[in-house]
């Protein structure tokens, strides 16, 4: 059986979630790289303890915010604008959660 996709079906905008809780927040990491990189394999921990699906949207790019090679693809620097998006039971929590570790990594 073949699937057939009308190309007026297709919405190049589809991998936004149906009501997604979503927040913008810009990068800041004065401490340097390897601070940086360790930042990003605590926002994967921090984002993996919820149930929500969770993706970070950099421009035209989105990752599982749960995947830490996903994450690093995204290129993140210093000034960047990223956006969180959650969908699911715990999206509000998750999306609160990640904005405040991200604006203020321990």
């Amino acid at each position: 059986m073949a699937l057939l996709v009308n190309k007026f079906d297709y919405d190049e905008d589809a991998y936004l979630l149906e009501d997604p809780m979503r927040k913008e927040t810009t990068i800041f990491n004065s401490t340097g790289t390897a601070k940086g990189d360790s930042t990003i394999a605590h926002l994967v921990h921090e984002a993996s303890a919820f149930n929500s699906s969770i993706y970070l949207i950099k421009g035209d790019r989105r990752a599982n915010a749960k995947s830490l090679l996903g994450v690093i693809s995204l290129g993140i620097m210093n000034g960047d604008q990223l956006t969180i998006q959650a969908d699911g039971e715990d999206a509000n929590e998750a999306v609160t959660a990640l904005v405040s570790f991200i604006e203020n990594p321990a």
